[in-house]
């Protein structure tokens, strides 16, 4: 369907996680779908998580049992149906004696989340003795060491793929799905929505399309983009920043991830073996600026440097040791009063009937209840404007990469000119996907790799810009190839990579030099301004 001249059942803002998947519902169920994002596919809040597929272990405490039932639930169908994105991930609970959580509290815990995770299919819990976990774990702080529990959920490396499938998926169901192509009015006839404007991103030109329902799923933009409503409306978002930094392996490093309890304000914080690196984080502080502009503040570092070396005393952590960091705002309801952590994670869809009928806003939502809240906010659009749609079809259909795995696996292993290590990196990024990036003489061509390592190859260049939107350097490098996340941020590999774009994309010099500085820019906003040298 040409969209400059279309009629849509749904049309979705935001091409977050929770965008693109009610787009892939949608889609699926045989609606007309729109998905616009007004930057890239996962650059914003997604991209900034903690990378977890968990049930929300600290939620029981404040009672949100509903929410941590569904998180455990969507954390099994997401093994299933994503599994070469979403993978097991092993958790230790240190607990001492100054810890304000007891050994019983978090062994009755314990039992709560193995009991809401019924059909599991990994192990239950165990409780350590002190002894038990410094010999798995001899790093750890020993002084006042009581013991610990130990627990898994799970970990998605790359959320940003996980959204990019979302997109394939999405588009391979019929919905047209844009980026960099901002909203810049809805329009409101009569109490009713009618459509909208957008700027797209290739011709400059505002496009106007008109809708039966609109979702609003920009995450902590979700008030800016009411803000272009014809009409007054109300605002919603109160979300709450979170920081980490990534570092490289050291002293007494743990061999699996830690889950702990902050000594300074009690809050929960993680240290996760990530990317071949460590991920650690998160804070919880109100914000409300703009969330383009977020940024780890010195004092963030601080915090989460001096935990770590508290919790894990060989390793002597400082700012040279950060490899980077970042920093995004998580799209909360707003609260003025209480704790941060006590802001609800649940997801709200609000449907603005009494101001605009057919205006659905998504407020709030987890990496990891994606899939039901996309399913939840599907089910609403239709049951208000009457829509005919089928069944929802995501709960058992495995996302693009996630089909005939074990397949492609072994077809890339019979291979000659692919690195064992090349092979595991391709199927841990692009799935079952990966083999069609070396196309039909996969077995004959010679490849071309970009690294020391022999792990990235030059034809997946190509392949992103042409099969999977990327539309710059920064697309390519950060949420393509993935290399952006790795300890150097792809300096080595940007300037082979910026040549093979410009050729497949048509670049002249200027615009070539003109990338590069992009992505120097956009490396840079997660070094200096934090105050990492």
């Amino acid at each position: 369907m040409s969209v400059d001249s279309a009629s849509y059942d749904i049309v979705v803002i935001g091409g977050g996680i929770n965008g693109v998947g009610i787009a892939r519902d949608a889609a699926l169920r045989g609606l007309r779908v729109l998905l616009l994002e007004k930057n890239d596919f996962g650059s914003g809040t997604t991209s900034w998580s903690s990378r977890l597929i968990h049930g929300g272990l600290r939620y029981l405490e404040y009672a949100e049992i509903p929410l941590v039932f569904e998180s455990l639930h969507e954390r099994r169908r997401l093994r299933q149906l994503a599994g070469h994105l979403v993978t097991r991930l092993r958790l230790n609970i240190p607990i001492y004696k100054e810890s304000r959580r007891s050994k019983f509290v978090i062994r009755l815990g314990m039992i709560a989340y193995d009991l809401l995770s019924i059909g599991k299919k990994i192990p239950r819990h165990r409780m350590l003795s002190r002894e038990q976990l410094l010999s798995e774990e001899p790093g750890l702080r020993q002084e006042g060491l009581l013991g610990g529990a130990q627990y898994y959920d799970a970990q998605v490396t790359f959320a940003e793929r996980l959204v990019i499938e979302n997109v394939i998926a999405a588009r391979e169901a019929g919905a047209d799905v844009r980026n960099y192509s901002p909203v810049v009015g809805i329009n409101v006839r009569k109490g009713a929505v009618h459509g909208l404007q957008f700027a797209d991103h290739q011709s400059g030109d505002e496009i106007e399309v008109s809708a039966r329902v609109i979702i609003n799923a920009a995450g902590p933009w979700v008030d800016k983009v009411l803000a272009t409503v014809n009409r007054e409306m109300p605002s919603f978002m109160g979300g709450t920043k979170g920081s980490h930094i990534v570092v490289g392996q050291f002293n007494g490093a743990p061999q699996s991830a830690f889950y702990v309890e902050a000594h300074k304000d009690g809050r929960p914080f993680f240290i996760i073996p990530w990317n071949q690196q460590y991920l650690i984080g998160t804070t919880d502080i109100r914000y409300d600026g703009d969330p383009a502009d977020v940024v780890a503040e010195p004092e963030e570092l601080e915090y989460l440097l001096d935990e770590t070396n508290r919790v894990f005393p060989a390793a002597n952590l400082s700012r040279a040791d950060i490899h980077f960091t970042y920093s995004g705002v998580r799209p909360l309801p707003k609260r003025d009063k209480g704790p941060e952590s006590a802001i609800t994670r649940k997801h709200i869809i609000f449907k603005h009937k009494k101001s605009a009928k057919g205006l659905v806003s998504i407020i709030g939502g987890k990496l990891t209840t994606y899939r039901n809240l996309a399913e939840q906010a599907v089910d609403v659009a239709i049951a208000s404007a009457g829509l005919v749609a089928k069944p929802c079809k995501t709960r058992s259909l495995p996302l693009p990469g996630a089909t005939n795995i074990d397949v492609v696996g072994e077809q890339l292993t019979r291979l000659d000119n692919l690195s064992p290590k090349c092979i595991e990196r391709l199927l841990s990024i692009y799935g079952s996907r990966a083999i069609e990036i070396l196309g039909s003489s996969a077995s004959t061509t010679p490849v071309k790799y970009l690294d020391d390592d022999k792990t990235v190859l030059a034809e997946e260049v190509a392949f992103v810009i042409k099969n999977e939107m990327a539309v710059c350097l920064t697309d390519i490098v950060h949420r393509r190839l993935m290399v952006g996340l790795q300890a150097d941020q792809g300096v080595t590999m940007a300037n082979e990579i910026a040549s093979i774009a410009a050729s497949v994309a048509g670049w002249d010099k200027a615009e070539r030099d003109r990338q590069l500085k992009g992505l120097r820019d956009y490396n840079a906003r997660f070094k200096a301004q934090a105050g990492v040298n």
